[in-house]
Formats: C-alpha cells, sequence, structure tokens
C-alpha cells in the first residue's frame, strides 16, 4: 500500500468520522485474520538436515581444574576469577552476578 507523506494528516477521531460502514467492517475482519501463531521449537523439530545423522560422534572437550585464582560461587556454582567475587561469607563465596 503505497503512502503519500505529503498529504495532510488526519487524527484517529477525523478517520472514524468519515470512514462509511462497509470501510469500518473490512477493517474489522482484516484485524481478525485466520493466521495460526506457529511454535518455532515445534516447526524446527520437524526438520532433518541432510547428513546430519551425529548418533557415533562423541564430544572431546579438555576439563582444566579449578586454579588457584578462581573461585566456585555458591549460588550459581560456576567457576569464576577472584575479581568477580563479590561478597564472602565464611566459606560462602558470591559472585558479581548472584550478588
Amino acid at each position: 500500500m503505497a503512502t503519500d507523506y505529503d498529504a495532510p494528516r488526519r487524527t484517529e477521531a477525523e478517520d472514524l468520522n468519515e470512514d462509511s460502514l462497509e470501510e469500518l467492517k473490512a477493517r474489522r475482519s482484516e484485524a481478525q485474520s485466520a493466521a495460526v501463531d506457529v511454535d518455532e521449537s515445534d516447526t524446527a523439530e520437524s526438520f532433518e538436515l541432510p547428513g546430519a545423522d551425529l548418533s557415533g560422534e562423541e564430544l572431546s572437550v579438555r576439563v582444566v581444574p579449578k586454579q588457584a585464582d578462581e573461585f566456585t560461587c555458591t549460588s550459581c556454582f560456576l567457576v569464576y576469577h577472584r575479581s568477580r567475587l563479590a561478597e564472602e561469607n565464611g566459606n560462602s563465596l558470591i559472585c558479581v552476578d548472584c550478588a
């Protein structure tokens, strides 16, 4: 639909006063479209990518032990550098994100 940006603007009250009953009915029916909302996660599960059989794959990750300058947050249980320490109450170490 083309828009004429040079045309004078009309208020909503002017639009309602000048519109015919048929135009109002047509707008109402357009607003009540029969489009169905589709959950994206449902549609993603139905697609199969070609050659995507990963059943024989193994994940190899190098695990590094916690370093001396790191701590484990007692709230979220993530390992952070000491610079991210917000609170220390006895044995409770809380990160900046959880504080």
